[in-house]
This record gives C-alpha cells, sequence and structure tokens, in this order.
C-alpha cells in the first residue's frame, strides 16, 4: 500500500515510516518543518534502506495536497500533521483550531477529490472529559475539555465520523495516543523538539546532557501516589507499529482504539527511571502545576488488542534507554 505520511518528518511519522517500510509498504512524507527536519526523512532511508519521498508544504493548503495525491497517487492517508501542546493550545488557541482543523478538513477534501477512502488520524487522550485511570473509548468525550489542542482533537474526530457517516465508502481508523517516548533503538531518529520541551522524557533527556539546568516538575500536589501527574507512557516503536495495525485492519466506517500501555507513571517515578538509564542523578525543582494538566491519565487498551490484534510489547525502562542512547549521540537533535 502507498501512505501518504501528512507530518511526515515529524517524531510518530518518522517511526511510523520505518515500521511501513519495513512491513513493505510505500510511504510519503509531507511536511512543512515548522517542528520537525528533513534529516529525520533521510535517516529513516538510512535505517530502512528504502526510499522515502518527501514533500516540503502545508497539509492545510488545498493546492498542495491536490498536487501530492497527483503526482504520487496514495492509497491511504496517515495524518500526523498538528500541533500537539496542551500548555502552548492555552495560549495561542486560534492557532491550534485554525491549524488542526484546518489541515483534516483540507486532508479529507483532497482524499474525496482523488477518490482515497482510507484514513488513519492521529487522536489523544486529551479528548477524554474526565481523564482518570483504565479510560476506555466509551468514556465521556466532547468539548466540556480542559485544553483547546484536547477540543481540536475532540472535534477532529467529529469531523472524520461526520464525513464517513456521507461517504459509506470511507474507511477511519481514530487512534487515541496516550504518552509516546522513546527513540528508534538506532538512536539515529527521535524526538527533537523546537525550544523548550513540551513533553516530560526529551526534557529529562535534554537536563541529562547539561542542555537545560534542571528539570520543572509541574506541581507536587496532585492526589497521586507521589503528588505529581501520572501518564500511560508508551514507546513509539509500539505507538508506530499501532498506526501500521491501524492501516492493515481498516474497513468502511469508523473505528476509535487507545493506544497505551494501561500502566502509569509519575513525574518522579520516570525522573529515577531515566536516571538509572544515564547511571546519575538529575537535578530538579518543583514549579506552579501548568494550566489545563490534569492529575492521571491511563488507558485501558483491551480494545486495541481485539479490534487491530495489537499490544504494547516495550517497557518504560526501555523507552529511556532509547531515548538516552537518541540524545546521547545527537545532543543538538538533527541540528548535529
Amino acid at each position: 500500500m502507498r501512505v501518504l505520511l501528512t507530518g511526515g518528518a515529524g517524531y510518530i511519522a518518522s517511526h511510523t515510516a520505518v515500521c511501513l517500510i519495513e512491513r513493505g509498504h510505500e510511504a510519503i512524507a509531507l511536511d512543512n518543518f515548522a517542528n520537525s527536519s528533513p534529516e529525520s526523512v533521510r535517516r529513516v532511508r538510512e535505517i530502512t534502506g528504502g526510499a522515502l519521498p518527501l514533500i516540503e508544504g502545508d497539509a492545510t493548503d488545498p493546492a498542495v495536497l491536490k498536487q501530492v495525491f497527483e503526482e504520487h497517487q496514495p492509497d491511504a492517508v496517515i495524518h500526523f500533521a498538528g500541533l500537539k501542546s496542551v500548555s502552548e493550545s492555552v495560549r495561542e488557541p486560534l492557532h491550534y483550531y485554525r491549524v488542526n482543523l484546518g489541515s483534516t478538513i483540507a486532508v479529507l477534501e483532497a482524499m474525496t477529490e482523488a477518490g482515497i477512502h482510507k484514513i488513519v488520524f492521529s487522536s489523544s487522550a486529551t479528548v477524554y472529559e474526565q481523564p482518570g485511570s483504565d479510560l476506555v473509548e466509551s468514556d465521556p468525550v466532547g468539548t466540556d475539555l480542559e485544553n483547546p489542542y484536547g477540543r481540536t482533537k475532540a472535534m477532529g474526530e467529529w469531523i472524520l465520523r461526520d464525513a464517513a457517516a456521507a461517504n459509506p465508502a470511507l474507511e477511519v481508523g481514530i487512534l487515541r495516543y496516550f504518552n509516546p517516548v522513546g527513540a528508534h533503538p538506532s538512536g539515529r531518529i527521535g524526538e527533537d523538539p523546537v525550544g523548550i520541551p513540551n513533553n516530560l522524557l526529551p526534557y529529562i533527556a535534554q537536563v541529562a546532557t547539561g542542555t537545560r539546568e534542571r528539570l520543572r516538575v509541574f506541581g507536587n500536589d496532585y492526589p497521586t501516589v507521589d503528588g505529581t501527574g501520572i501518564r500511560d507512557y508508551i514507546h513509539v516503536m509500539d505507538l508506530a507499529e499501532a498506526h501500521v495495525a491501524a492501516l492493515e485492519h481498516l474497513t468502511p466506517g469508523v473505528f476509535t482504539t487507545n493506544i497505551g500501555t494501561g500502566r502509569g507513571t509519575s513525574v518522579f517515578e520516570a525522573l529515577r527511571a531515566f536516571e538509572q538509564a544515564v547511571g546519575h542523578e538529575l537535578p530538579y525543582e518543583v514549579v506552579e502545576r501548568r494550566p489545563g494538566d490534569a492529575a492521571i491519565a491511563t488507558a485501558n487498551p483491551a480494545l486495541a488488542a481485539e479490534r487491530l490484534d495489537w499490544r504494547a510489547k516495550r517497557t518504560f525502562e526501555e523507552a529511556c534507554t532509547d531515548a538516552w542512547n537518541w540524545q546521547r549521540q545527537n545532543p543538538r537533535g538533527y541540528e548535529a
């Protein structure tokens, strides 16, 4: 299958490209490099020995999408393109609505014009109205959410459902990610955030390399085991494999699944695990909570096992080892 990856040079997309190529599929990357580097695509080619065409362009631009569909004729789309910071979405809500919703609509319109019916959509655990432990897909999802990022993902899901209701040929897989971490075990591709990392593990990794002075722990007064926020961290390679499984299990209509491990890890537990990978303690300070953050969010991944025959196989400790391997080899990310 020939698969267009919007946001194809990004963290999750680059690892998914590796899995697609190794599985025998073809991948095409479209990216505007707002939060990514073309170097990641070059390294995917290096890892796989396969082709990965790269088009520089914006997934919100209908003209760009039309040209890509005409020239490359993909059979399916995995829609990664979008903005992803909870805290940034609170500061810049209109930008998040414009990019995340605009790209989803533009991609669906271009698919309709090109006669393409398969799409896998990057959603998020932030769509759940009441974050907690053991979240299942039937838990309340909607607009009563704590941050604009989550609302754009919930709205994106509704756009896809409405599009599928109007077009019975449309095949839609919605994957609700929990917290991707880690890197490819080669250390050649990994998470390379622009500026100050919004996610925990890359921030800890930058502390370990001396790029950041200390980890900032956003709140230690949550009702959790040690007062810090608990998340379900999933190795990015497990997440990448989930995309391939979703693509291969598409049928007319819409299916929605959590993609997580079912295990929760607190910030302090994550810090200790990364210290084990590094081999020494790392400095930290506790600061005020961030707007929009929840105390706990972990997945019940049973439906993904049933629907996609997929299960997370890698541990959080493996993710820390792989993340440190990436960061140690690439202290300045893809700029090195």
